[in-house]
């Protein structure tokens, strides 16, 4: 694991998100380097509370139109982490 690179890029917000909040899953966007093993770890490590699955997804940047030209340009792909925890741990995201 490399411990020079942050893992987890930021949180996802999106009403299915929250809605998943309720069942103590959580939505990350991570670097796309990252394995199950090294996302686990950091969310362990970061707030303190116990892993039990780790599912993964890349998510392909849409196309888009350039402003003036006829060309075509790409957003980034993007991954994604749903992490679900054991039992009644949660992750206070968005608290106050």
């Amino acid at each position: 694991m490399n411990a020079g690179r942050s893992i987890l890029l930021r949180p996802v917000i999106s009403e299915k998100s929250y809605a998943l909040m309720d069942e103590h899953t959580y939505v990350f966007v991570v670097d796309p380097r990252a394995s199950k093993v090294e996302i686990r770890a950091a969310v362990e490590d970061a707030f303190g509370v116990r892993v039990s699955s780790v599912n993964t997804l890349v998510r392909k940047g849409k196309r888009k139109r350039q402003r003036r030209a006829s060309t075509f340009g790409k957003r980034p792909d993007t991954k994604r982490a749903i992490v679900r925890l054991v039992g009644d741990d949660r992750i206070e995201l968005f608290e106050g």
